[in-house]
């Protein structure tokens, strides 16, 4: 990303993490895009430079464990809308919207070199003022999620072109143990089929990011 796109990204954010006189709501920044598309990059970069103004909680510990998907079926597709616990998710947001002076929430993360969701892996303090999450369908609209977007102060959509995407993404999977030909299969099958579905939502982001 070119750095001046960076540090624009980065005051336009941490606008989002200052007071406003008289609210008692913490401000949610979400980044929505295909999966590769930098998301998760581009949220941590972002957390770093507000240094303790923001707190990074991402969709994928919303990832139903490999158990629960294997038991419903659906472990060839995981990744796809319904192998998340979206209502969770949401009710999660609603509740870090609104901290509780002296409570911490701990949030789930999602453990790569496991494959699995890591519960009460991320405290966000009630003193933080911004929480960024990213993942895929944020700006998703059915069913639970339909209840993600307004819980939302910004939502950024991010992506990149296809050609830089897909290949970073295989890459991906076989850095955390696919061998490349499985890889190059979930990615054209499985991942290809949610980068679809995530941007058939593009147009109801605020605003959208370019990464390269």
């Amino acid at each position: 990303m070119d750095p001046q796109q960076f540090e624009r990204l980065a005051t336009r954010a941490r606008a989002l993490a200052e007071p406003v006189q008289g609210a008692r709501t913490r401000r949610v920044l979400g980044l929505a895009g295909a999966p590769g598309a930098g998301k998760s990059t581009l949220a941590a970069r972002l957390v770093d430079r507000l240094d303790g103004l923001a707190v990074l909680v991402p969709l994928d510990g919303f990832h139903l464990a490999q158990a629960e998907l294997e038991r419903l079926g659906r472990a060839g597709r995981k990744g796809a809308p319904d192998t998340f616990d979206a209502a969770g998710y949401t009710a999660l947001l609603a509740r870090l919207r609104a901290p509780e002076p002296g409570t911490t929430v701990y949030a789930p993360a999602f453990d790569r070199s496991l494959e699995e969701p890591v519960a009460g892996a991320i405290p966000v303090d009630p003193g933080v003022p911004l929480v960024i999450t990213e993942g895929n369908y944020l700006l998703h609209d059915e069913g639970a999620w339909a209840g993600v977007l307004p819980l939302l102060d910004e939502a950024w959509y991010v992506h990149l072109d296809d050609r830089h995407r897909v290949p970073r993404l295989i890459d991906r999977h076989v850095r955390f143990g696919k061998t490349r030909a499985h890889a190059e299969r979930w990615v054209h099958t499985s991942d290809e089929a949610n980068a679809r579905l995530v941007a058939s939502g593009r147009a109801r982001a605020h605003l959208d990011v370019h990464m390269s």
